[in-house]
């Protein structure tokens, strides 16, 4: 179990810090496109190149931690991918970090520590071809709720004739890009799941495309929240969606289950709750250190010249995040 974990560590940090680098170089770049000049100029871009490696890298680590772990402990600890984007921006692109930020760090780490100790292995569980369009049907079934209370929510704010997008629809995409981002780990989970129990080693890759085309459609609707909205709301609702829906679907359509031992049920459960607090701290740090005494206030805001422009009220992890979801979708239809 603990390999997993230290799999999943990895793959999220190379995901991550391999997408700041990429930001990072695409500063001088033109839009990618398959141009051979373009394409040259990518590829001799040494922060971008060294970025796309990283990403690619950390894929493959991940792939291997599902291969190992039941999709419930995978998905949470990735959720620590933005604690380590935090420390990356701190030290490498000179971000402030405040006492929440640190907290929330802090958090995140013990919360992998409690999801590593109360983990256990799992027999493969028996599951039928029928899943895949069973959990194609559920997370559709969602998306019509969502889509249909968002289209309500727009009209009513038509007719009232607002011009900001309300808090409602930051949610709703948020949610809907994290539900996208939880399902592809699932999906992966099958694929290895159906090669376990004999099933052709086709569906292996199959599943596999499905899960990217998941991811890209995630980072789609949350570049569209971003865009009509606030990137703290937008971050966090998919960050937690990510997250419980990575335990959820991992429990309901491949038949994962809490560990018999109290004991280890209880840090499992500590685990979880830790890193889901430790994400929102991070997405809301800003916010909150407001509420702290002066004296835990940065006394400055440090930024590179590349991320110069920024939302009121963001914090480093978030700014990037944000800063970096347009390219991310153009690579990832490349990358298809």
């Amino acid at each position: 179990m603990w390999e997993a974990i230290f799999l999943t560590v990895a793959a999220t940090a190379g995901n991550n810090i391999g997408k700041v680098l990429q930001k990072k170089g695409t500063v001088i770049l033109p839009p990618l496109s398959l141009k051979l000049k373009v394409v040259r100029a990518y590829a001799s871009n040494k922060p971008w190149l060294i970025g796309f490696i990283m990403d690619i890298f950390g894929a493959l680590l991940m792939l291997r931690a599902l291969s190992l772990a039941p999709v419930s402990v995978i998905q949470p600890v990735s959720g620590c991918g933005l604690a380590i984007l935090s420390v990356f921006s701190h030290f490498y692109l000179k971000e402030v970090m405040n006492v929440v930020d640190w907290m929330g760090i802090t958090l995140a780490g013990l919360g992998t520590i409690g999801v590593g100790a109360g983990g256990e292995e799992q027999k493969a569980s028996s599951i039928s071809i029928l899943h895949l369009p069973l959990l194609a049907c559920g997370v559709a079934f969602l998306f019509l709720l969502l889509n249909g209370w968002l289209r309500i929510y727009r009209r009513q704010r038509r007719e009232q004739e607002l011009m900001q997008s309300e808090v409602v629809e930051e949610i709703i995409y948020g949610l809907e890009s994290g539900v996208l981002f939880g399902i592809a780990s699932v999906i992966s989970k099958m694929g290895f799941l159906f090669l376990e129990q004999g099933f052709s080693a086709l569906l292996v890759p199959i599943c596999i495309s499905i899960s990217i085309c998941c991811s890209a459609s995630g980072l789609v609707y949350q570049t569209r929240g971003l865009k009509h909205g606030r990137a703290v709301v937008v971050s966090t609702c998919a960050a937690v969606a990510s997250i419980v829906t990575g335990v959820l679907a991992g429990m309901l359509a491949l038949g994962e289950r809490l560990p018999e031992s109290p004991t280890s049920r209880s840090w499992l459960l500590l685990g979880w709750l830790l890193i889901v607090t430790g994400v929102t701290l991070l997405v809301t740090s800003t916010r909150l250190i407001r509420f702290l005494p002066r004296r835990w206030r940065p006394l400055e805001r440090r930024q590179p010249n590349s991320l110069r422009t920024r939302e009121p009220g963001s914090n480093p992890s978030t700014i990037i995040q944000a800063t970096t979801l347009h390219h991310l979708v153009t690579s990832s239809k490349s990358k298809v």
